[in-house]
């Protein structure tokens, strides 16, 4: 179905490709998982399958690329492909729900009988049926996200390329997603390629791995089984098996299932490191009863969490629960309808946001709204100015701490997503805020990166500050969380020590937890420190693993 040869495309200006001799075939009814590190060029391999690069973008393309066996063109990309950005708030085009799904339907010119079928199909697929008459505007990232991918879907496409589609959606949702594609992909030879950074969620589902090199030198296709041993920071379900000799590697908590049965609980449970008494003495940031209403829907309802300092809270729920609206709140971007925020026993309900943001530094989910400089180096200065604080050498040492010295003096909304979101964090950490709020900071990141951002969250939380981080990403929120809140319908559904709250949720518990319930574990760390890897190595298991697509 897709083919490329030779294919090298670099962007205009640009001093290397983006894309070096990528050559890939990929049959009709492929399902495919495109990995590689960020900056690797998944999007822009995606927008050349989608015939928008060079013709939209500029730049040079060569070599070939073929779709059904003929050469790929813009009007043949838009009668056979549907394409699902990575950033769905800049994809829509109209204001609701509905319209965004009928919009493309309507500009191919179908009878009013065939869109409203493909319409009540689609919502149905993903679960969209409460959302149809809501406003775009009022949707959660993760929300807006299944709605760019309906929108795809109802023009019934014979190729569909994604582009981290599940970067925003809570785990039940993805799952529910990734099972909807499958179902096309089996029932009517759909052929997905789908770039996602948390491979853990697609492994059980994909045929293919088309494995992109550094700097889009080159790809590796292969089975999931055959490529997995490459990826350099894979899930940590195949960190742990690597560690223990595990063969073959697990896939899946299912196939990991059988090597865990082998090794018997430890003497003692790990416990989590406790942090200095002087850490613990009292609350930060307190927020006690908080209540937000927009228009007739209460999202937050009597809601109350404490943050300390030294600590790192993660905050959980299923998309629409308010996690969003909380840290907005918390900044003054929404208003609160009744209840307090304190930092530091002071009040800051009702103070402008600038005046908050001196203390409280907030990462939004989208990146860009941050984003105004000419120079990544000038965004953290910019800041600076804003505040009337001087610059000094702290912005270089942070420009190095996040990785950002290579691209100091570039544009930043030419970066990668990865990088755009390290820009903005930059340019919120600029201030040596007490407090930090970040709204799905992985999002973009790919696993190396992500192993940066919680080293220097782990710096900073060192240093006294308390964070909050929205996530729906489960295996992150384990590596770098002290405490966890789960938030279902504006409220505290459960709340404690990140063993305790995620180790028992059906639905955000990482991995490893699910192989070892019940033994405080959440990381494969954690797992290798309580295993006895002398007496309780379990020999390589020959047996065949269980067929792709199945999972637990």
């Amino acid at each position: 179905m897709i083919t490329t040869n030779n294919l090298t495309f670099r962007h205009t200006d640009a001093l290397r490709p983006a894309l070096a001799g990528v050559t890939l075939h990929l049959p009709v009814g492929s399902f495919a998982l495109l990995a590689g590190e960020s900056g690797a060029g998944k999007s822009t391999l995606l927008r050349v399958l989608g015939g928008l690069v060079p013709q939209l973008s500029g730049g040079h393309l060569t070599g070939d690329v073929l779709l059904a066996g003929q050469p790929l063109t813009p009007a043949r990309a838009s009668d056979l492909v549907g394409s699902v950005f990575q950033d769905p708030e800049t994809q829509a085009i109209t204001d609701d729900v509905t319209d965004e799904i009928v919009f493309a339907l309507e500009q191919a010119g179908l009878p009013a009988d065939t869109m409203r079928v493909r319409l009540e199909e689609v919502l149905d697929l993903l679960d969209l049926v409460p959302l149809r008459r809501r406003a775009l505007a009022t949707l959660s990232g993760g929300e807006r996200q299944r709605v760019m991918i309906a929108a795809a879907l109802a023009r019934q496409p014979q190729v569909l390329l994604l582009d981290e589609p599940t970067s925003q959606l809570d785990p039940q949702s993805a799952d529910a997603v990734l099972q909807a594609l499958v179902r096309l992909n089996h029932d009517l030879g759909l052929t997905i390629v789908l770039a996602e950074h948390r491979i853990e969620r697609v492994l059980p589902f994909a045929d293919t791995i088309v494995l992109l090199g550094p700097h889009g030198v080159g790809a590796r296709v292969g089975t999931p089984r055959e490529l997995i041993g490459e990826i350099a920071v894979p899930p940590p379900l195949v960190q742990l098996g690597r560690a223990l000799g595990w063969q073959p590697l697990p896939l899946t908590v299912r196939d990991g299932m059988r090597f865990a049965r082998t090794i018997p609980p430890p003497s003692a449970t790990l416990e989590p490191p406790q942090q200095a008494a002087t850490f613990r003495d009292g609350a930060l940031l307190a927020i006690r009863d908080l209540r937000v209403e927009i228009g007739a829907r209460r999202v937050l309802d009597d809601l109350s969490l404490v943050l300390r300092a030294g600590e790192t809270t993660v905050l959980l729920g299923r998309n629409g629960s308010g996690k969003t609206t909380l840290l907005r709140a918390v900044v003054g971007l929404v208003r609160a309808t009744a209840g307090d925020i304190q930092l530091d026993g002071h009040t800051i309900r009702g103070l402008p946001t600038a005046t908050i943001c001196r203390s409280i530094g907030y990462l939004p989910q989208d990146p860009q709204a941050l984003l105004f400089a000419e120079t990544v180096r000038a965004e953290l200065l910019t800041t600076l100015h804003n505040h009337e604080l001087p610059a000094d050498a702290g912005v270089d040492l942070l420009l190095g701490e996040l990785g950002l010295a290579a691209v100091a003096q570039s544009y930043p909304r030419d970066l990668s997503v990865g990088e755009r979101q390290r820009v903005a964090l930059g340019a919120i950490m600029i201030t040596r805020p007490r407090v930090l709020l970040l709204d799905e900071p992985t999002r973009g990141l790919d696993s190396q990166i992500k192993q940066q951002l919680a080293a220097i969250l782990g710096t900073w939380r060192a240093r006294g500050t308390a964070t909050l981080i929205v996530t729906h990403d489960v295996e992150f929120a384990a590596q770098v969380a002290d405490h966890a809140i789960l938030l279902a319908e504006g409220r505290v559904l459960n709340a404690g020590t990140a063993a305790a709250v995620l180790g028992a949720s059906p639905l955000f518990a990482p991995q490893i937890a699910r192989l070892f319930p019940g033994r405080g574990w959440l990381t494969a760390q954690q797992a290798l420190a309580g295993i006895d890897t002398t007496d309780n190595r379990p020999h390589n298991d020959q047996t065949q693993p269980p067929k792709p697509g199945t999972h637990l």
